[in-house]
């Protein structure tokens, strides 16, 4: 299925680009944001659950004011200590996965591409690191996952790449 392109007139005085700041403009290397930034939601958290408590108590004889209040001040509660306790500091960048993920395979990486993606309960940070070979087509294939915490592979596993690079578009 083929989408049509738009029809109308265009004006001259607008033309269609991206606004200025979605151009593609990035510079230089992309940093993945801290895992431990979920301590602010936390602290958020943990706020507004005290104060629902803390207003049940103060005006709990208001018509205004029910038992639900200090519910969901003990759910905001216990959702912030969960926030807390899954807010793991990311030491570990995507470069640093992508080279701990070479030494893991023990073959010279072409492409590669790392995916970060959470273990457990707690939520530890875990790079899914996808790497071929540096052959022209790629010879082997392989995916490691490493420990965003304290950068351990967690899994590795490489094969003979079944793709077939013969035809190309295909």
């Amino acid at each position: 299925m083929t989408i049509p392109p738009p029809t109308g007139p265009v004006d001259p005085d607008r033309p269609e680009q991206l606004p200025t700041d979605l151009q593609p403009d990035l510079v230089g290397p992309y940093r993945f944001p801290d895992v431990a930034r979920r301590r602010l939601g936390a602290a958020a958290c943990a706020v507004v659950g005290v104060a629902c408590i803390v207003f049940f108590l103060v005006w709990r004889s208001s018509v205004s004011v029910n038992s639900c209040l200090v519910i969901g001040g003990a759910v905001l509660l216990l959702l912030a200590a969960w926030q807390w306790w899954a807010s793991w500091h990311l030491a570990i960048s995507d470069l640093d996965a992508l080279t701990r993920a070479g030494a893991a395979l023990g073959f010279p990486i072409g492409h590669a591409a790392a995916g970060l993606s959470w273990r457990g309960v707690r939520s530890r940070p875990v790079w899914r690191v996808l790497v071929y070979s540096a052959e022209d087509p790629p010879l082997q294939r392989g995916i490691v996952e490493v420990d965003g915490v304290d950068g351990t592979i967690l899994f590795s596993y490489s094969e003979d790449n079944p793709e077939d690079w013969s035809v190309p578009g295909v």
